[in-house]
């Protein structure tokens, strides 16, 4: 993909997405923060955690302060990061299901996970589809990178909900028809609008945030401190003070 994302429609992506990743990801806090999938997009850059991490499954395309590891087997503990952003790594992964199991585990209870990934609803998914098509008979080029597998909207939701996590949020941008050149791009900036507005499930990227959910489980605010303080406050016994004034009539 790497290649790809120095293309008019790679930037347009990155840009898009680098947006949205800066807004989810602001005020979520913690300790803790890993990033999964491709590192053109810096998921975690408006993050204020102390500690994170970029994990990619392929040497060849990471930076040098990366962490190489396969998706499915993270080097982490149990319920050990408060966040994990995955920028089309679901659908980079060969095994899309078990990354998923594995960012449950490694989050901690209310945690968060910040997804996006291609939508094989739209426009730019169609043409996708049709170049593969193509492709069958010898002739036909891919719009998108070749690698990995779309995941639908609707399917990573169902995945969600079975490993416990629940769906804060979840919207689709980039409505503009899929065209190669910067200009015929720009001519169709309008279609962003209309999109967002006439037919918003047909966007070409999905962005989702889910919270991992344990039942039975409530966090508890601020306000028990401060009730626990007034609970535990010593409280004047009116007998005491009666003993006192009698003892002091008594002296008199």
């Amino acid at each position: 993909m790497q290649d790809w994302f120095q293309t008019p429609p790679g930037r347009y992506l990155l840009a898009w997405e680098q947006a949205q990743f800066d807004q989810a990801v602001a005020d979520v806090f913690g300790y803790h923060a890993l990033q999964l999938g491709v590192a053109e997009v810096d998921g975690l850059r408006s993050n204020r955690m102390p500690r994170r991490w970029l994990a990619m499954a392929d040497s060849a395309d990471a930076p040098r302060a990366a962490l190489i590891t396969d998706f499915a087997a993270l080097p982490f503990a149990a319920n050990s990061l408060d966040l994990v952003v995955l920028p089309h790594a679901l659908e980079l992964s060969p095994d899309p299901h078990a990354t998923l199991r594995e960012v449950e585990r490694v989050l901690v209870p209310e945690g968060k996970a910040v997804i996006s990934g291609f939508n094989p609803a739209s426009l730019w998914g169609m043409r996708q589809r049709r170049a593969h098509l193509y492709r069958r008979f010898g002739f036909g080029d891919l719009y998108l990178p070749e690698s990995g597998e779309f995941i639908g909207y609707w399917r990573l939701r169902d995945w969600l909900r079975l490993l416990s996590f629940e769906v804060e949020s979840g919207s689709f941008g980039m409505y503009r028809p899929s065209v190669r050149s910067e200009g015929w791009l720009e001519r169709f900036r309008w279609m962003d609008a209309a999109g967002e507005r006439w037919w918003p499930i047909f966007g070409a990227v999905y962005f989702v945030v889910a919270v991992k959910r344990v039942r039975g489980m409530r966090l508890l605010s601020a306000e028990w401190r401060r009730a626990a303080s007034r609970t535990s406050a010593p409280v004047p016994i009116a007998g005491n003070v009666g003993v006192r004034l009698e003892n002091k009539e008594g002296s008199n």
